[in-house]
This record gives structure tokens, C-alpha cells and sequence, in this order.
């Protein structure tokens, strides 16, 4: 899907580190799977998005604290896309993909 190769001239000052790795759950994985070939390219860029700046999604509270999550539009639909990351890591952790409805109680479910 999306292949990284270590940028420097694309470098935020707001990450705290450069992310290296992505990995993916399975049921990102499962749900990227169903996807069309131009909703594959959306949400490449939004991924690209996220390398560039770790702080594009917005943080949760309560039970998925851990979670962040950025908005974002695939084919004029609107998009969650919920990740996590560790400061001072390089490994970005792609959870889930979906939209709104049911996108939080599903998450819930998974952990």
C-alpha cells in the first residue's frame, strides 16, 4: 500500500521524531481491503499527512485516550482515521478506517 523511504526536506518540527515504520491492524488492514483503487489514493495521502505531522489528528479522551483521530475526505465523504503513536518513537500505528457512524463504539469493541 504505501511504502516509506526516510525524508529529511519534508521534516515538521512538531513531531518529535521521524516516522520510519507504519503498521497496520488487521482490521485497518481488512478495511483498506474493500477500498477502490481512488479511495486507496485518499487515504495515502492522509497517511502521508499524518507522517508529516503527528499532531494532525485529534486527541481522545476517557477509554480511547490512547487514540488519535484525523478527519479527512475520501472521495467527498467524510473519513475517520484513527491512529497512535508513542513519543519519541518512529512507528506509526494505523487502527481503524470508517466513517462517523458507529466509528467509536467499533473502536471501543476492538480494545
Amino acid at each position: 500500500m504505501l511504502r516509506l523511504k526516510k525524508r529529511r526536506e519534508n521534516w515538521n518540527p512538531t513531531t518529535l521524531a521521524e516516522i520510519t515504520t507504519v503498521l497496520q491492524t488487521p482490521t485497518f488492514k481488512k478495511a483498506v481491503k474493500k477500498l477502490h483503487q481512488n479511495q486507496k489514493q485518499d487515504l495515502d495521502r492522509a497517511v502521508r499527512e499524518l507522517i508529516d505531522d503527528l499532531l494532525l489528528g485529534e486527541p481522545k479522551k476517557g477509554d480511547l485516550s490512547f487514540l488519535r483521530v484525523h478527519k479527512f475526505k475520501m472521495v467527498n465523504q467524510l473519513t475517520l482515521l484513527g491512529y497512535s503513536y508513542e513519543d519519541g518513537t518512529v512507528v506509526l500505528e494505523l487502527i481503524t478506517l470508517g466513517s462517523h457512524e458507529n466509528f467509536y463504539r467499533d473502536v471501543k469493541k476492538l480494545f
